[in-house]
């Protein structure tokens, strides 16, 4: 399999982390959506990332369709899903609310970044920021003192989606997010980010 995207997205961080800590082999090509925008469209004409290269040649998008499939091709024992049915939808509430957290992220990122200063809309931007830290608010309550991984003996998707999430967002915009603003969250990074299949993928920003 081929990842198609820039480390520096916590969606293609995302699905590379994940498909490691799986054991499913893949090659990764760094391009961005900006930058490489031709190359990109060669491999993806929607010039979505990441996008993901099946061995039968398939292209994949959207993290959350990539590791749903990613899951089908693991061995057995090797989900990063809870088999519980309570703990599998509270897997899915903190999954959500970090994905919810990068998507407010990116929306400052680009307020900031593409947008004039002069056609910045401040009511709105209000809104996405108070969005963010109701997602991370949430995030802290669901880790609360826990001092391990959420759901067993080794990280799974919550903890791996929480982590980036968290990783990305403090790095992007550390004026609007510090990086003590959600102790919990904050420490459940730091776990994950020494782990293996994180030093492997590191963040690029």
């Amino acid at each position: 399999m081929h990842l198609v995207g820039m480390l520096d997205s916590p969606y293609v961080r995302r699905v590379a982390v994940s498909l490691t800590t799986l054991g499913l082999p893949f090659t990764h090509e760094s391009v961005s959506v900006f930058r490489h925008y031709p190359r990109f469209q060669e491999i993806n004409p929607v010039v979505k990332a990441p996008s993901l290269v099946t061995d039968a040649g398939v292209v994949l998008m959207d993290s959350t369709l990539i590791l749903e499939h990613a899951e089908k091709l693991a061995a057995p024992g090797r989900s990063l899903a809870p088999t519980d049915l309570a703990d599998h939808a509270r897997a899915q509430r903190i999954i959500g609310l970090a994905l919810a957290a990068c998507e407010k992220s990116v929306q400052i990122v680009y307020e900031h970044q593409l947008r004039p200063a002069e056609k910045l809309h401040q009511p709105w931007l209000d809104r996405v920021k108070e969005q963010l830290f109701a997602a991370y608010r949430l995030l802290e309550d669901e880790i609360g003192t826990t001092e391990g991984w959420l759901f067993g003996a080794s990280p799974l998707q919550a903890d791996i989606t929480a982590a980036i999430a968290w990783t990305f967002t403090t790095r992007m915009i550390p004026e609007v997010m510090p990086a003590d603003a959600f102790p919990a969250v904050a420490r459940l990074a730091a776990r994950a980010e020494a782990q293996e299949a994180f030093k492997a993928w590191p963040y690029d920003g």
